[in-house]
């Protein structure tokens, strides 16, 4: 049981790292936390019930192998649960990010025709801030002296003439933090 459970809580790291269960990322070595404690807490709360079950089918089976059976199945059901949350989540994922990326060609295309001179020169220094993922996004561009900002708010689900509205000149940071 305890090499797999080693190396199962080696790939829930590497799998948590690359399809994450939520969110839009996790460093490798929080998805290694969290894969080791619900490995941790699988062998010590449902080895024994699992091994009991396993002990049923086979009577002649000493209760230490059957949990180590147990804690091995256990484990590995796990591994495998964090696979199908992080694949099942994986579509969301993907779909914020394009959203992201089509508020951004929105953002740059409305500051890149109706913002002064000083703002469209900076349109690659975009900065954006997500108020609802996956669909409303603020998005500002820095002056050429970068003093201040030129922010729109990009709506995705609307059609594109009307997905973009002027939205100040606070900056993204401090619109994040709530100071006015």
């Amino acid at each position: 049981m305890w090499p797999t459970f080693v190396v199962a809580t080696i790939a829930d790291a590497v799998i948590g790292w690359r399809l994450p269960p939520s969110g839009d990322s996790q460093a490798l070595a929080g998805a290694a936390v969290v894969g080791l404690l619900l490995n941790l807490l699988g062998v010590v709360v449902l080895s024994w019930p699992v091994a009991l079950l396993w002990r049923r089918r086979a009577r002649d089976m000493p209760m230490v192998v059957a949990r180590d059976y147990a804690g091995t199945t256990v484990v590995a059901l796990i591994s495998l649960a964090i696979l199908c949350i992080g694949v099942a989540h994986h579509s969301a994922i993907v779909h914020d990010r394009r959203a992201l990326q089509d508020a951004i060609v929105r953002a740059q295309a409305y500051i890149g025709d109706r913002a002064p001179a000083e703002f469209r020169r900076n349109l690659e220094w975009i900065s954006t801030f997500a108020i609802q993922s996956g669909s409303i996004y603020r998005a500002c561009v820095p002056s050429l002296d970068g003093r201040r900002t030129y922010c729109v708010v990009v709506d995705t689900t609307q059609p594109f003439a009307q997905s973009v509205r002027f939205a100040g000149y606070e900056s993204n940071s401090t619109f994040s933090t709530g100071v006015n």
